[in-house]
C-alpha cells in the first residue's frame, strides 16, 4: 500500500473514530453510515477497519501516550486533531508502522483543511511517541479497561483472571465456524483447527465468502462460546423449539441442523431480514416472527425454549472494543430488569417437563446467574437442570458449581481465546 493509497483509509478511520467517540454511536453503525468508509476499495476498507478497532482496543494506552506530550489541551473545536493523533499513535504503538510513514501520513491528514496549522503539533507529538518503550500487556490492558468493568470482574473472578480478561481484549479474535456435518473433515479441508466443542477455528479470513463451502451453505460464522447454549437443549431432534431474540440466527441454525422444529422470534425486522438471508444461504426452513418476546403467544407450548437475551455484551469486547466506551453500569442494571422480564415471559412458553435455556454474552453477574437466581426464587415450577461435562465434550472448565456454563475471553489462551458467555438450563416440572 503506497502512502497516497493509505490516506483515504486513514481519513475514513478518523471519521469512524469521531462517530464512536464524539457521537457515541456503535462502530457497527458507523461502518454502515460512513460515506468515506463505504467509498474505499476493499483493501483500504480492511485497513481502516483494522486501524479503528486497534485504536479502540488500546485507547487508554494511546491517550496516555498522547497526553504526556501535549503542552496544552487541544481545543474542543479541533477535536479532529486528537483523532488524527490517535490514528497515528495506533500505527506506532499497536501496528508497529515505520515512524516516518505513520508521522508523515498523519500530518498530511490535516493539510488542506482548517486544521493545517496543527501539522507541527501532530509531527512533534507522534515523533515523541515513536521513541516510547512498549508497555507491558497487563499495564496496556488496564489503561484501556474502565474502572467499573475491571472492578466487577475482579470481584467476580479474582484479580488475576480480571487481568487476563483485559489482556485478552487487546487481541484480534480468530474466526470460528459452525458446520452442518463432519467437522473434522471440514477442518482439514479449510486448514482450520477443530476445537474441542466442535467449532472450526481459522486464524483469520479477509474474505469470508471465499471460504470453501460458503455458497453451498455448509457453515455459518459463530464464536465457539456462542455455539454452546444450543448444545444444552436435550435431544432436540423432532422437538418444538422456540428461539427467542434469535437474530442473526446461529443458534436457530444449530437446532434446525439437529432435527428440531424451530420457530425464531426477534423484535427487529432489520435483524430478521439478515437472518432470512443467512437461512436462505444455508437452505434452512425456519419459521420467523417479528414480535416482542414479552407479549408473543404461540398456539402451542414448546418442548424447549432458548432465550439469548439482549445484554451489555461485555463478553464480546474482543470483537466489539467500542463496548467499553459505550456501555455503563447503568446499562447493566437497566438490562438486568429487562432480562428478568424476558425470562419470565419465556417460561410461559415451555410445556410441563420441558426446558428453558437462558443465555447472555455478558461477563456481568447481574445479567447472568443473578437473573436466573431471581427467576427461580419467584417461579417454583422451574429448577436448574445442571450441565455435565459428558454432554458437550471437554467443557468441564466452563461449568460452574451451580451447573451453569460460563466462558471467559481468557479461556483457551493457547488457541486464541473465545467470547464470554453464560448459559443456564432450567427444567419445568411435569405438573401443570
Amino acid at each position: 500500500m503506497s502512502k497516497q493509497a493509505g490516506i483515504p483509509a486513514r481519513l475514513a478511520a478518523v471519521e469512524l473514530l469521531s462517530i464512536v467517540l464524539d457521537d457515541n454511536e456503535p462502530l457497527e453503525i458507523g461502518l454502515q453510515n460512513s460515506s468515506s468508509f463505504d467509498d474505499l476499495a476493499d483493501s483500504d476498507r480492511a485497513f481502516a477497519h483494522l486501524l479503528v478497532k486497534s485504536c479502540l482496543r488500546h485507547l487508554g494506552e494511546i491517550d496516555t501516550a498522547i497526553e504526556q506530550f501535549l503542552k496544552k489541551p487541544i481545543p474542543e473545536k479541533a477535536n479532529r486533531v486528537r483523532h488524527i493523533l490517535r490514528i497515528g499513535a495506533t500505527q506506532l504503538i499497536v501496528l508497529k508502522t515505520a515512524p516516518h510513514a505513520a508521522v508523515d501520513t498523519s500530518v498530511r491528514l490535516a493539510k488542506g483543511t482548517r486544521l493545517a496549522g496543527f501539522g507541527g503539533l501532530i509531527n512533534a507529538v507522534l515523533r515523541r511517541i515513536s521513541e516510547l518503550e512498549t508497555l507491558e500487556a497487563e499495564d496496556a490492558a488496564r489503561r484501556s479497561t474502565p474502572d467499573w468493568l475491571f472492578e466487577s470482574w475482579t470481584k467476580e473472578y479474582g484479580a488475576e483472571t480480571a487481568a487476563d480478561i483485559a489482556i485478552a481484549h487487546l487481541s484480534e479474535p480468530c474466526l470460528d465456524l459452525t458446520v452442518r456435518r463432519s467437522p473434522s473433515e471440514f477442518a482439514e479441508k479449510v486448514g482450520g483447527r477443530l476445537l474441542p466443542t466442535g467449532s472450526i477455528r481459522l486464524e483469520s479470513a479477509s474474505n469470508v465468502a471465499a471460504i470453501d463451502g460458503f455458497q453451498e451453505g455448509e457453515w455459518w460464522v459463530q464464536d465457539a462460546a456462542a455455539a454452546l447454549p444450543a448444545q444444552l437443549v436435550r435431544e432436540p431432534s423432532g422437538k418444538i423449539i422456540y428461539d427467542l431474540c434469535a437474530a442473526p440466527g446461529g443458534k436457530a441454525a444449530q437446532l434446525f441442523s439437529a432435527g428440531a422444529q424451530v420457530t425464531a422470534v426477534d423484535r427487529s425486522e432489520k435483524r430478521l431480514e439478515i437472518m432470512r438471508r443467512n437461512l436462505e444461504r444455508l437452505g434452512m426452513s425456519i419459521e420467523l416472527h417479528c414480535a416482542d418476546v414479552i407479549s408473543w403467544r404461540p398456539e402451542k407450548l414448546a418442548d424447549a425454549v432458548l432465550l439469548d437475551a439482549p445484554c451489555s455484551a461485555t463478553g464480546t469486547i474482543r470483537r466489539h472494543p467500542d463496548i467499553t466506551l459505550l456501555k455503563s453500569l447503568a446499562d447493566v442494571r437497566r438490562l438486568a430488569k429487562l432480562q428478568l422480564e424476558l425470562i419470565h415471559a419465556a417460561a410461559k412458553l415451555v410445556r410441563p417437563g420441558g426446558h428453558l435455556v437462558y443465555a447472555v454474552c455478558s461477563l456481568q453477574p447481574d445479567e447472568s446467574q443473578r437473573v436466573v437466581n431471581k427467576f427461580l426464587l419467584n417461579n417454583d415450577q422451574f429448577k436448574r437442570d445442571p450441565v455435565t461435562a459428558v454432554e458437550v465434550e471437554n467443557i468441564s472448565e466452563f461449568i460452574t458449581p451451580a451447573g451453569d456454563i460460563r466462558t471467559l475471553p481468557s479461556h483457551w489462551k493457547e488457541w486464541g481465546g473465545l467470547d464470554g458467555f453464560f448459559a443456564a438450563r432450567l427444567k419445568r416440572s411435569t405438573r401443570s
